[in-house]
């Protein structure tokens, strides 16, 4: 399982190969100490829950960063492993105060939601389910409607 990013407090995100597609892949991350785990698109909102109630201003900036900047400019994986395409560390300076609500960093969210884009855009190019998701959290849907799209099969 080829690393792709270590995190600051060392957690290592992984990717396997998946098989919808010839690029797919499965994204996955370790937490020092504890087991592989592979996460859905509930956690991240879950922790984006955290993070709102704890700064609405600056959570909805990172939401339109996320919207902006990551889900609407990366590209279908090309080979595999893939690449971070959008993600540089200094993204992670103007929304770091985020990290003290929720359990997922910054840095590990940015990462995370840019590999699960890139991997949707992989098998699915011209899926919307991720932006759907993201725009219905960032214009303040209730939370019946956001679990239900971040649940979806």
């Amino acid at each position: 399982m080829p690393v792709i990013y270590t995190t600051a407090n060392q957690v290592e995100i992984h990717v396997e190969n998946g098989s919808k597609s010839p690029n797919d892949f499965i994204v996955r991350y370790r937490e020092p100490n504890k087991r592989v785990r592979t996460p859905k698109h509930i956690h991240l909102i879950v922790d984006l829950f955290a993070k709102r109630t704890g700064n609405l201003p600056l959570t909805n900036a990172l939401l339109d960063h996320i919207i902006r900047n990551i889900i609407l400019k990366v590209e279908p994986a090309v080979s595999f492993p893939p690449s971070l395409q959008i993600f540089k560390p200094a993204h992670i300076n103007q929304f770091h105060e985020l990290s003290e609500y929720g359990e997922y960093s910054i840095e590990f969210l940015l990462v995370m939601i840019e590999l699960i884009m890139i991997q949707e855009k992989t098998n699915y190019p011209d899926g919307t389910i991720n932006l759907d998701l993201f725009q219905k959290f960032r214009d303040g849907a209730d939370i019946f409607s956001i679990v239900s799209a971040a649940t979806f099969r």
